[in-house]
């Protein structure tokens, strides 16, 4: 079926200034990628996986323009955690402001520099994001392989000696940085990945996990207070038998986010828990879209997703869980819930269930409320002020969420970037 003219008009314009590069071991990749691309078009708001969020601005020739954020009234992101640091400013990476890659105990490159001797990486880059094509088409996922200009590689042979930390830092107003990190677990390692910061006026982002028989990737990640900033990143993951998956997300403001994962439970056994809180203030749209398949058996997945939402802010939930025929014994989990703290706001959700399998144990749910009055006046009846009294309520609805990070100082960082934005919202 030939493409609608808005699409592939909407697609040559978006790439006419991008180019492939005319070397390296990613080059085949990227080529295939645009041939997937080609046949999909840029999304469009009719589509059915954008009924709920409007793509144009993504997929619009140029970023709007987008100011950072000039004041730092609290320390970055994971500040207090021993950690390895790469920094990218405007998606360029910044040498002089990272660490040695060697301290980590993993291997690590970067995809800017990928020459022509074949890389572990070869057999990884656009792999996931192509498996990931199906059912649901993601061209923006297939452009950031296609055009991606840099990225980190990372391969964990053993237990990481600390995680790695991603920086991102958004200094110019029309930045549009693309950037494509591979990461690869083998078998028994263990890797813990962080990001911080809001990276660009526009950014757009793929990673893709490999995580081999027994091995263990954690995944935490906070989306900066740039209030203008635009996004959409994309996690693929495949896991082996005996393997687990962990992934949780805060992000505060920004006009427009759609966070999507794709997961693949391959190996008998393996677990994977996706998790997110999100805290919206006024022109914001957050959208949470996630698709995990069960192929093994025995295996667990978990969805996890709180969204806080006030002055007119928007959040948006789409979750699958696919059981194929064969995944006996999965134990699927999923639930959504939004708090609403006006009448202004509004949450969409789209939660799914398809099960080929007679023997499993699946269950979703969404919810959508105000906060529990009876406890607001039982904490108001004991001398607690009304905005702190709603704070506490807001932190106990995103628990869930947190308690999906097992490093407890991380969570910790997490819980205290959540109160730092409900003191600089509570009086609006």
């Amino acid at each position: 079926m030939a493409l609608p003219q808005a699409k592939t008009d909407a697609l040559e314009a978006r790439i006419a200034g991008l180019s492939l590069p005319a070397a390296g071991w990613s080059v085949p990749a990227r080529k295939e990628a645009l041939a997937r691309l080609s046949g999909m078009g840029m999304p469009a708001k009719r589509d059915e996986y954008w009924r709920y969020t409007d793509p144009s601005s993504l997929t619009a020739v140029s970023p709007k323009a987008a100011a950072p954020l000039e004041a730092a009234d609290e320390a970055p992101a994971f500040d207090g955690i021993d950690r390895l640091t790469l920094v990218f400013v405007d998606g360029v990476f910044d040498a002089a402001a990272s660490d040695d890659p060697a301290l980590a105990g993993v291997e690590i490159s970067r995809l800017a520099e990928a020459g022509p001797d074949i890389h572990w990486a070869r057999d990884l880059y656009g792999v996931l994001e192509a498996r990931g094509q199906s059912p649901v088409q993601r061209p923006l996922s297939a452009l950031n392989t296609a055009f991606a200009s840099d990225g980190i590689l990372i391969r964990a042979t053993a237990k990481a000696a600390k995680p790695v930390s991603l920086v991102y830092v958004h200094k110019s107003d029309t930045s549009d940085a693309i950037l494509h990190h591979c990461i690869k677990v083998d078998a028994g390692a263990e890797l813990t990945v962080l990001e911080s910061g809001p990276a660009a006026a526009r950014f757009n982002k793929v990673m893709e996990v490999d995580v081999a028989e027994g091995g263990r990737f954690h995944h935490i990640r906070t989306q900066g207070r740039d209030h203008d900033r635009r996004a959409v990143t994309h996690i693929f993951a495949r896991l082996a038998a005996e393997s687990l998956f962990k992934s949780f997300t805060l992000t505060a403001n920004g006009r427009l986010t759609r966070n999507e994962a794709v997961l693949e439970l391959l190996g008998d056994d393996a677990v994977a828990h996706v998790a997110g809180a999100a805290v919206g203030d006024g022109d914001f749209l957050h959208d949470d879209t996630v698709f995990i398949t069960h192929q093994g058996e025995r295996c667990e997945s978990r969805q996890v997703f709180k969204k806080v939402l006030k002055n007119g802010a928007v959040g948006v939930f789409q979750g699958k869980i696919l059981v194929k025929p064969g995944a006996q014994k999965t134990d699927g989990y999923q639930i959504s819930q939004s708090l609403l703290l006006d009448d202004d706001s509004q949450f969409l959700a789209k939660p799914e269930l398809e099960i080929y399998a007679d023997d499993v144990q699946c269950s979703h749910g969404s919810t959508s409320g105000a906060i529990d009055e009876t406890a607001l006046f039982y904490l108001r009846s004991r001398g607690v002020p009304m905005r702190e009294a709603q704070a506490l309520l807001v932190l106990a609805f995103l628990a869930e969420a947190i308690r999906e990070i097992e490093d407890e100082a991380l969570a910790d960082d997490i819980r205290s970037r959540m109160e730092g934005w409900l003191n600089r919202h509570k009086g609006a």
